[in-house]
């Protein structure tokens, strides 16, 4: 009689029995190290240990232990579970290894989706060929190339199509944009909302734009949204070709500049374009900027223009005449205690303009030349904090002024810009100095106004926190 440990499948028994507890008692500590750092090696260690094994060492003990002959039933049932274990666990692995936590801008970021399940197909495609043709002798090449004339036959019939599906796909695995991003397409201008493996919808502002990924990947277009915080604005105006070229591009830079959606940091330049034509170049943060921009812009240098004397469109300003002089006057005359004899000696040396609705009038730490008097329109005060918030202070209506501090040549404490268009009279320092000289109480008047601004500025930045 043979002995027992003479017998090969004693050997494989033990092996089993002892070597079944300790690869699961390793898998078990593995698997746990790798939750603790949240790697997504973690499931597939899991499956190994819950599933793989076990099921080897069943079939170990089946086709070596027991002596089962391979074509058993009980063997193929258990050898084909295995297979579809090992598949799943292949498609997994490959998922964790190569694209859970893959760096930004990589090509297995930029990898879409449907790439993914093509390839997830195909493996497992591949792996039930093996399970079926290896575990259970069925004939899969025949299959195999049926599959084959028949995708021969669906390409020649369909490539036109597929060849545009293909060409979208393309610049998917390319992806030259991103949700969020601005694009400016041959028939389209606006931000990207969606993109799938057939097309991409662009919202222009005024409906959706459905375009077709062939399409953008056969047309050139222009990312406005990369390199990111790079976009910016180009305006063109055009101004009376006898105005001096040195003072337009000023004027242009120094309205551009107060745009709050410009850039932080940057700084506007304007150029001249030939024939009474300047180029103004406006950094902005992003391209969604760009409408708001363009028309607070042409809006703000159309009240800047009139205000320098400047003729934009070549067009003169008519808006000061003598008589609306004479009514602004009038209305501001009980701020300033005049007299007929007082508003006779101002006239020379008022001016009346305007501003456009959120201008700027004044500017915090600014040293006023002149006093400004409000005819028609709300000016609303603000302070500056230490770290650049603004801070709403007052607002002010006709009858009341701003720059009071011309006349003592001291920074002012709050600034101010118009909350609708404001009409406003302006008096040069000189002629209020000798207005004050003659009016005792007028300077009085000033000097208490001076003092409430400061206070109310104190006030705003202490209920602000600063």
């Amino acid at each position: 009689m043979t002995p027992v440990v003479d017998s090969s499948w004693f050997y494989w028994a033990v092996g089993v029995a002892i070597g079944l507890p300790i690869c699961l008692v390793a898998l078990t500590e593995l698997r746990v190290a790798l939750t603790r750092r949240s790697s997504g090696l973690a499931r597939p260690v899991g499956m190994i240990r819950n599933y793989v094994l076990p099921l080897a060492a069943l079939l170990l003990l089946l086709v070596k232990a027991t002596e089962v002959p391979a074509q058993a039933t009980p063997v193929r049932i258990v050898s084909t579970v295995l297979g579809f274990v090992v598949l799943v666990l292949v498609l997994s692995g490959l998922n964790a290894t190569f694209f859970q936590g893959a760096p930004e801008g990589s090509w297995r970021n930029r990898l879409p989706s449907i790439f993914l399940d093509v390839a997830r197909f195909v493996v497992i495609a591949v792996g039930l060929a093996i399970i079926f043709s290896y575990i259970w002798g069925a004939n899969v090449g025949g299959l195999f190339t049926a599959l084959g004339i028949t995708s021969i036959v669906l390409g020649l019939t369909l490539q036109n199509s597929v060849g545009q599906i293909i060409s979208g796909l393309l610049l998917l695995f390319e992806q030259p944009f991103r949700i969020g991003d601005w694009v400016d397409t041959p028939s389209a201008r606006g931000r990207v909302v969606e993109v799938n493996w057939r097309a991409t919808h662009i919202d222009t502002g005024s409906g959706l734009q459905i375009m077709p990924n062939s399409v953008l990947a056969a047309a050139s277009f222009t990312n406005l949204s990369r390199p990111t915080g790079e976009h910016t604005l180009s305006v063109t105006t055009e101004f009376g070709e006898t105005d001096p070229p040195d003072d337009v591009c000023r004027l242009l830079e120094r309205v551009a500049a107060d745009l709050p959606q410009l850039r932080p940091g940057a700084v506007p330049t304007s150029a001249v374009a030939g024939a009474g034509e300047y180029q103004t170049s406006i950094p902005l943060r992003s391209p969604a900027d760009a409408a708001l921009a363009k028309t607070t812009f042409l809006r703000w240098i159309w009240y800047a223009a009139r205000r320098s004397g400047l003729r934009l469109g070549g067009v003169e300003d008519d808006f000061a005449t003598p008589e609306r002089v004479e009514r602004s006057l009038r209305i501001v005359a009980p701020t300033l205690r005049l007299n007929d004899s007082d508003r006779e000696t101002l006239l020379a040396g008022a001016r009346l303009t305007r501003y456009g609705a959120d201008e700027t009038i004044q500017s915090p730490g600014q040293i006023p030349t002149r006093m400004t008097f409000i005819v028609n329109g709300r000016v609303r005060l603000v302070a500056k904090r230490v770290d650049g918030a603004v801070v709403p202070v007052r607002t002010v209506d006709a009858g009341d002024f701003i720059g009071s501090t011309a006349l003592t040549r001291e920074p002012v404490t709050s600034g101010a810009y118009a909350v609708d268009e404001v009409t406003v009279l302006q008096v040069d320092r000189e002629h209020m100095e000798q207005l004050v000289l003659r009016k005792p109480l007028l300077l009085q008047d000033i000097g208490r106004t001076i003092e409430e601004r400061d206070d109310d500025v104190r006030r705003a930045l202490a209920a602000a926190g600063d």
